[in-house]
């Protein structure tokens, strides 16, 4: 008995170690489920996997005017006019007529061991000369393939009469919000720079064309980073480093690589990049047009013009229509609407659902070819009226049901930008607009001809009904 006295507290302080062992194994478990390592150990693998297929490209391009001054300051992506033009015309203006090669660098990646590399259209674009070097040194002129300037992409290719290395192509699609990114390019011509940084968004627009959606990077690029490629941790791009924000710091864009797959195929096929055209003017859905119409998601765009002799026309396609889908896969928003169409074929077949006067409805049309040059014109003569800040629409049968309106007699005002004329005259979301300087207003297509006729500074008049307020007269400065 006191043999086993004396084991007892033996026997407690082995059973309270082996406790405390397995708590402690469990803490450290759980501790590293739920904080992962947050940093890589290093990127040079990476850097030495794709580095070889990243390259220099340097450009020369002849421009009149400006004089001596004048040739530090080059265009910018997407053809944005200099700012500065005016500036020296006006001080350097004997010698602007005297031409003078401007210099300028990007850069770009390898993807076909032919020589094939792609890059920003507006690092090449107007180039008399396209000089391509390699992390070899070995430099060769580059030919362009083609260029597409709505996206700001271009294919080049060089003949190095050798297999050449190429990066691998990821899916951007996947891409989250903080995960590591990395960039290779030759920002202020120093080649083979590596920065890295993370995802800092996805899907932003910076005003620079119709099919803005950027991934958004603080990994460093700068000047001379254009056209280089955008890797993941697994070493493919995702994307093309694009364009950054002057006064920004740690704020760089990128194209995705799923977007630029199908340019770069149609780029390489034809020199060219043609997009499929539906023929409708469109407005994105506001949260109180998403209540009226029904559509509890807020997703899907509303028709406010429908353009004469176009596929949309063709198809039965009508002012105020919302369209909810294309092929089945849901439409977000005007940006989404025309992406989507922009990407099918020419003449292929799609099929929208779309809601009319609270009905779904499916119809198909057969798409044509999407032409900047014809769409500018025709906007030009149908606008929208957001000149004046003030979109309307036309009264359907259950808008007169719901809210009690005259049957025929004018066009809503269902969206108002607050900055905008419209709303500085007092004009409401609601308002009925039934004459314009005494013309009657029935359609939106009066109300645009209407808008048409007033110049530019003109005063004129909106006769308005609005709802248990009786009519008034707004005058308006266009």
């Amino acid at each position: 008995m006191k043999s086993l006295k004396k084991i007892i507290p033996y026997l407690l302080i082995l059973f309270m170690v082996g406790i405390f062992q397995v708590f402690n194994l469990q803490v450290g478990s759980a501790a590293t489920d739920s904080n992962p390592v947050l940093v890589p150990g290093n990127f040079s693998q990476i850097a030495e996997n794709v580095g070889p297929a990243v390259v220099n490209i340097s450009t020369v391009k002849s421009i009149k005017g400006g004089g001596r001054v004048f040739r530090n300051f080059g265009p910018g992506p997407f053809n944005k006019e200099d700012p500065f033009q005016d500036f020296f015309n006006k001080f350097f203006g004997g010698d602007q007529q005297r031409e003078f090669k401007q210099r300028s660098l990007g850069s770009g990646f390898i993807i076909d061991k032919a020589g094939l590399i792609v890059t920003n259209n507006h690092v090449i674009e107007n180039a008399d000369k396209i000089k391509v070097k390699l992390k070899s040194g070995d430099e060769f002129d580059a030919e362009i393939i083609g260029r597409d300037p709505n996206t700001d992409l271009a294919l080049i290719k060089i003949d190095a009469k050798k297999e050449l290395p190429v990066v691998k192509i990821g899916d951007s699609d996947s891409l989250r919000v903080g995960q590591w990114m990395v960039a290779i390019g030759s920002p202020f011509g120093f080649e083979q720079t590596v920065t890295t940084g993370i995802v800092s968004a996805k899907g932003r627009v910076i005003g620079s064309g119709p099919y803005d959606d950027f991934i958004q990077t603080d990994a460093s690029i700068n000047p001379g980073n254009s056209g280089g490629p955008l890797i993941n941790l697994q070493g493919e791009v995702v994307g093309i480093n694009t364009a950054i924000i002057a006064s920004g710091q740690g704020i760089g864009f990128a194209i995705p690589i799923n977007m630029a797959k199908g340019i770069v195929d149609q780029l390489k096929s034809s020199g060219e990049v043609t997009r499929g055209w539906l023929g409708v003017a469109i407005q994105p859905l506001s949260s109180e047009l998403s209540a009226y119409y029904g559509i509890k998601d807020g997703k899907g765009v509303l028709v406010t013009e429908v353009f004469t002799g176009d596929p949309a026309e063709q198809a039965g396609i009508r002012p105020q229509d919302v369209i909810l889908e294309i092929n089945g896969k849901k439409i977000e928003d005007s940006r989404d609407l025309t992406r989507t169409i922009a990407n099918k074929a020419v003449g292929e077949t799609v099929a929208i659902k779309l809601m009319r006067e609270g009905k779904e409805q499916q119809v198909k049309v057969k798409l044509s070819k999407r032409e900047d040059s014809k769409i500018a014109g025709r906007m030009q003569q149908n606008p929208s009226g957001d000149e004046l800040g003030v979109q309307v629409a036309e009264i359907t049968t259950e808008m007169m049901q719901q809210y009690n309106l005259p049957k025929g007699e004018g066009v809503i005002v269902v969206e108002i930008d607050s900055q905008g004329k419209g709303a500085e005259a007092g004009v409401q979301v609601g308002d009925i607009v039934a004459e314009i300087n005494y013309k009657k207003i029935n359609t939106v297509k009066n109300y645009n001809e209407a808008l048409r006729k007033i110049k530019k500074g003109e005063k004129f008049k909106m006769f308005i009904q609005r709802l248990n307020a009786g009519f008034l007269v707004i005058e308006i400065v266009k």
